[in-house]
C-alpha cells in the first residue's frame, strides 16, 4: 500500500504563511549527503509520519513491554460468500454473507466476528431456519453455536444484515477507516461521478460484511453484487456471469477461488472505462473514467513488463488470474495492493502528455504489483510484521528502475528513501519488527516501507544476486498462501547461503536504529600502509552501540585502478590498514553505497574530484558535487562542466543548478534546453537562461512552448519569456489558457497576477474547480494576490467565494485548506497595508481585515477535520 500524508505535507507550506507565493520546504536537520533528494512520499512522492519513540519501562515498574501479539487463530474461516446489495440514498449495504468454517485446533462452541455497526436480521446454519443466539457489542458480534465442534467438523452459517459503514477515526496514512465509501451517491456534488469503492486494510473490511478480519486469516470468496445496470464493477478473481434483472439492475457474480486474506476483499462499483491487454494468457485490466481511456495504459505503465520482470527475479510467476488496477475519486490513501485488483487515487489519473518523464505513476505501479506475491500470497503474521508487506513492495520500486533505466536511476531512487527514514528517525526508532507499538496504523511508517526496503538492498548486497532471487523463491514457494514473520525470511536465506545470519536479522530487523560513523583517512609512508578509521557515533541510550557491518573499500591509485578489500565493522571505533606504495588518491568505503547509515566521510577536495570522476557509482558523484559546487576552484567549474554531459540526469541537473555559467557555457546550456532527452532537464535549463537574462534563447523558448511535449518544460519556457519579455508571454498565457495542467495554470496565474486585471479572475476562478492537491493551494494565494492587485472591493468578493469553498465539507482537504490559507494570506497582506496608508484608506483597510479575521473564524468554527483544524490555528497570524 502506498500513502498520501496530506497532514504532513500541508504542514510544511506552513512557514510561507506570510507570503504570496508558497514553495515546498525541505525537513530540516537532513543528513547532508541526502538533503538534497529528499523525497515527499505522495505515492511516489510522500511525506511520511515520524513515529513514536520507544518508552523504556522504569526500573521501578517492573512492568513487561508492551506487546502485540498475532491474532490468535479459534476458527478458520474456508470460504465466504456475499451477497450485497446497495441504498445509495443511506449509504448502507445489504448484504447476506455464507461463511464456511471449522474450529482451528481446540473444540468450542463460540465464534467471534468481526462485525462493525451492524444490524442483523438473522443468523442461521446454512440449509435451517432455527436462528442462533448471538451477543453483539457494535464491534464484534459472539455467536452462540448450539453444539461443540472440533477441528474436524465443518460448518456453514448463513448472516443476513444490513451495514451502515461508519468511519471511527484515521491515520496519516490511511485517513478513514471506514472500510466502504460511497462518493457522491445522492448526485449532489456537480460533476463528481458517483462510486462506491472498499478499503479494507487494516481490518476495515468488517465494516461492510462479516469476517475474522485479521491479517493471519485466509479464505476463498464468492460476490454476487447486484447495481443499477450502467455502473462497472470490479473485485477479486473473474467475473463468472453477469445477468440482467428485470428491475433496470444487474448482478455480477465475481468468484475468487484461491485464498486470501478478508482484508485484501475489494469491490468498486461506478461508470468506468475497461481497457484490457494480456500478459501469459492472463487478463491484464485498468479502469479509468471514461474521458482518460486513451491514457489507461500510461496511467498504468509498462504493467506487463513488470508481470515479465518480477516474475523472472522472483522464479515465481505471477500467481493470480487475473491482475487489474482502478482509479477512484476521493481515496483514503495513495493505492492499496487487494489481491488481483489494486486500487489507486485519482492523482494517477492524468494523461499521456503530462506522464512524459514521470516516474511516479510507474513507481506505484510496481509497488502495488509486487504486493501480489509479498502481501496477498504470502502475508504478513500481524501488523508488527508489516515490513514483510511494505519492504518487499517499496524495494520493488528499486528492482523496477534498475530494470528499466539502470543502476543510477536506481540508487537516485535509494537515495530518497534513505532521505525519508533519517528524516522520520529524528522524530523516534523503533524495531523494523515492532512488536510495542501503540496503535497498528502507526506501522505505516518510514521504517516498514523506507528502512524495509533499505534492509532488503543491503541483504541482497550482501549475499550476491543469485543467493538473494534462490532465497526469496524459496520464502514465496514454501510459505504459499500463508501468514510469515521475519523469521521464516532468515531461514529461507540461511538456506539457500548455508550462512548464519541471526546477527544481521536480530542487528536490522529486531533491533532499532542506523549507524553513524565518522570516516578518517591517513596514508604511513614508511610503513607503505593506507588506513581508514571507521568510528560510530549513534546514541547508545536508543539504539546498538555497534552495528555489525560487513562490506568492502576500494583503494584507488592515481591512475584511476582500483583494488577492492573485505571489511568487517565489529568495533565502536576500527582502523583498517591496505598496502599501499604510493598515497591513494581516494579510500572509498561501503563501494556500491548500499549500507542504511549517515555518514560524516572526511575526504579533501582533491579525493572528492577524483571521487567524482572515478568512482562508479550515482551516490559519488552527487556526494562530491554536493560538497564542492560552493567552492571557488578552477577545478570544481571543470567538474561541473563535465557533469553538464553525465549520463545520468540528475548529475546534468545538478550541474545546471551549481554552475556559474559563462560565454563558454551558455551555449551547452541552450542546447541542453533544446535537446536534452530529459524534459527536468531542458526545464531546469530555461530557468538558467532567465536567471542569466539570455535574450538570444528566446526563440529556443518560442519553440519548447510550441513543440515540446513536456508541460513542465512549456512553463519553464514560458517563465523564461516573462522574465525577459513580460508582453510577449502575456499573449502566449492567452493561447495556454485553456490547457489545464497544474504547471501551466500556476504559470498563467503567475503572468496575469502581474497584470493586475480584474478581467482575469475568471481563468482562476474557472480553474479552481479543475485543480486539486499542492496546486491547488499554490493557485489560490495566486488568486487572492491578483484580487488584492485588483483593488478593496474586488478583494471582498473574492474573500467571500474563497470562504464558499472553505466551509464546504464536500470539497477536498486541499481545496479547504487552500481558501482558507488564501484568506489568511489577504488579511496578512492588509496588515503590512496599514503602514503606508492614508487615514481614508486606513478605516477601510481596517475594516476588511475585521471581516477576513471573522471569515476566518467562521471558517474555523465550521471545520470538523481535526486535521485541518490543527492546520488552521497554526495560520493564524498574529
Amino acid at each position: 500500500m502506498r500513502f498520501y500524508f496530506f497532514f504532513l505535507s500541508v504542514a510544511l507550506l506552513l512557514a510561507g504563511c506570510g507570503t504570496q507565493k508558497v514553495a515546498q520546504q525541505e525537513p530540516q536537520d537532513q543528513p547532508e549527503e541526502y538533503s538534497e533528494v529528499t523525497e515527499y512520499r505522495e505515492l511516489d512522492t510522500m511525506t511520511v509520519s515520524a513515529p513514536r519513540a520507544i518508552e523504556e519501562p522504569t526500573e521501578e515498574t517492573y512492568e513487561l513491554p508492551e506487546y502485540n501479539p498475532s491474532h490468535e487463530r479459534s476458527h478458520d474461516l474456508l470460504h465466504t460468500k456475499l451477497e450485497v446489495g446497495f441504498n445509495w440514498e443511506e449509504e448502507q449495504v445489504m448484504g447476506k454473507a455464507t461463511l464456511k468454517l471449522k474450529p482451528y485446533f481446540y473444540a468450542t462452541d463460540k465464534l467471534v466476528l468481526d462485525a462493525k455497526n451492524f444490524e442483523f436480521n438473522s443468523i442461521t446454519y446454512a440449509g435451517q431456519s432455527e436462528p442462533l443466539k448471538y451477543e453483539y457489542d457494535g464491534q464484534q458480534v459472539t455467536i452462540d453455536l448450539g453444539k461443540t465442534l472440533t477441528r474436524n467438523d465443518e460448518y456453514t452459517l448463513v448472516i443476513d444484515y444490513t451495514a451502515t459503514p461508519r468511519a471511527d477515526g484515521g491515520s496519516a496514512a490511511i485517513t478513514s477507516d471506514k472500510g466502504l465509501f460511497f462518493i457522491n451517491p445522492r448526485g449532489e456534488e456537480g460533476d463528481k461521478p458517483m462510486q462506491i469503492w472498499t478499503q479494507g486494510e487494516t481490518e476495515n473490511n468488517s465494516r461492510w460484511f462479516p469476517t475474522i478480519d485479521k491479517p493471519n486469516e485466509r479464505t476463498t470468496q464468492e460476490i454476487y453484487v447486484t447495481v443499477d445496470d450502467r455502473f462497472v464493477t470490479l473485485s477479486n478473481g473473474l467475473l463468472e456471469s453477469s445477468t440482467k434483472n428485470s428491475d433496470g439492475t444487474r448482478t455480477d457474480y465475481w468468484k475468487m477461488d484461491q485464498p486470501h486474506a478478508p482484508y485484501l476483499f475489494m469491490l468498486a462499483v461506478g461508470e468506468f472505462a475497461k481497457v484490457t491487454e494480456s500478459w501469459n494468457d492472463i487478463p491484464v485490466e485498468y479502469y479509468v473514467e471514461p474521458e482518460f481511456e486513451e491514457d489507461a495504459k500510461a496511467i498504468f505503465p509498462y504493467t506487463p513488463e513488470m508481470l515479465s520482470l518480477f516474475s523472472d527475479k522472483l522464479g515465481v510467476e505471477f500467481p493470480w488470474q487475473k491482475y487489474a488496477q482502478i482509479v477512484v475519486r476521493d481515496y483514503v490513501s495513495g493505492a492499496m495492493e487487494n489481491t488481483t485488483a489494486s486500487i489507486f487515487g485519482e492523482f494517477m489519473q492524468r494523461s499521456a502528455r503530462e506522464l512524459i518523464d514521470e516516474h511516479q505513476n510507474e513507481k506505484v505501479v510496481a509497488h502495488e504489483l509486487f504486493h501480489q506475491w509479498f502481501g496477498d500470497y504470502v502475508t504478513t503474521e500481524s501488523w508488527a510484521n508489516l515490513t514483510m508487506n511494505e519492504g518487499f513492495a517499496n524495494y520493488s520500486e528499486y528492482l523496477w528502475m534498475e530494470h528499466k533505466y539502470g543502476r543510477d536511476a536506481a540508487d537516485y531512487h535509494l537515495a530518497q528513501e534513505w532521505s525519508g527514514y533519517f528524516g522520520s528517525a529524528q522524530g523516534g526508532v523503533h524495531p523494523l519488527i515492532y512488536f510495542g507499538y501503540d496503535d497498528k496504523e502507526d506501522m505505516f511508517d518510514a521504517h516498514s516501507y523506507n528502512k524495509g526496503g533499505s534492509v532488503l538492498h543491503m541483504l541482497r548486497n550482501m549475499v550476491g544476486d543469485d543467493a538473494f532471487f534462490a532465497a526469496l523463491k524459496k520464502y514465496l514457494t514454501e510459505n504459499a498462501y500463508s501468514d510469515v514473520e521475519a523469521h521464516e525470511l532468515r531461514l529461507a536465506f540461511e538456506d539457500v547461503t548455508g550462512q548464519d545470519l541471526n546477527w544481521f536479522f536480530n542487528q536490522w530487523y529486531f533491533n532499532q536504529g542506523h549507524p553513524v560513523m565518522t570516516l578518517n583517512y591517513d596514508y604511513d609512508e614508511a610503513a607503505g600502509e593506507a588506513s581508514l578509521t571507521v568510528e560510530q557515533t549513534q546514541s547508545p541510550e536508543n539504539m546498538p552501540a555497534i552495528f555489525e557491518l560487513r562490506t568492502f573499500v576500494d583503494v584507488y591509485k592515481a591512475d584511476g585502478t582500483s583494488t577492492r578489500y573485505p571489511v568487517h565493522v565489529t568495533e565502536r571505533e576500527q582502523t583498517f590498514t591496505f598496502p599501499a606504495t604510493e598515497r591513494p588518491a581516494l579510500i572509498n568505503f561501503d563501494p556500491s553505497r548500499s549500507l542504511l547509515a549517515i555518514r560524516q566521510d572526511n575526504k579533501s577536495d582533491e579525493e572528492l574530484m577524483f571521487q567524482f570522476k572515478h568512482a562508479p557509482r550515482f551516490v559519488d558523484r552527487f556526494e562530491a558535487m554536493q560538497k564542492l559546487s560552493g567552492e571557488n576552484m578552477p577545478e570544481v567549474k571543470t567538474m561541473l562542466n563535465e557533469a553538464l554531459k553525465d549520463d545520468f540526469w540528475v548529475i546534468r541537473a545538478m550541474a545546471l543548478q551549481n554552475l556559474q555559467p559563462d560565454e563558454n557555457t551558455i551555449p551547452i546550456i541552450r542546447e541542453l534546453a533544446k535537446n536534452d532527452e530529459r524534459s527536468d532537464v531542458r526545464a531546469t535549463a530555461f530557468a538558467m537562461l532567465a536567471e542569466m537574462g539570455d535574450e538570444e534563447s528566446l526563440e529556443i523558448a518560442k519553440t519548447a512552448i510550441e513543440k515540446d511535449q513536456s508541460y513542465s518544460v512549456v512553463a519553464s519556457a514560458l517563465a523564461m519569456i516573462n522574465e525577459l519579455q513580460p508582453e510577449l508571454a502575456l499573449q502566449y498565457a492567452q493561447k495556454l489558457e485553456d490547457v489545464s495542467i497544474p504547471e501551466i495554470v500556476e504559470m498563467v496565474g503567475d503572468i496575469y497576477i502581474a497584470g493586475g486585471k480584474a478581467e482575469n479572475l475568471a481563468f482562476f476562478e474557472k480553474n479552481i474547480e479543475k485543480l486539486d492537491g499542492f496546486s491547488v493551494i499554490n493557485f489560490m494565494d495566486s488568486y487572492q494576490a491578483l484580487a488584492v492587485n485588483v483593488g478593496l472591493e474586488t478583494a471582498k468578493v473574492v474573500a467571500g467565494r474563497l470562504e464558499v469553498i472553505a466551509m464546504d465539507a464536500n470539497q477536498s482537504q486541499f481545496k479547504r485548506f487552500g481558501a482558507t490559507r488564501a484568506i489568511v494570506q489577504m488579511k496578512q497582506y492588509y496588515r503590512e497595508q496599514i503602514g503606508v496608508a492614508d487615514a481614508d484608506e486606513k478605516a477601510a483597510i481596517e475594516a476588511q481585515i475585521s471581516a477576513l479575521d471573522a471569515q476566518f473564524q467562521k471558517i474555523f468554527s465550521n471545520e470538523n477535520d481535526p486535521q485541518l483544524k490543527s492546520l488552521y490555528q497554526r495560520l493564524q497570524v498574529p
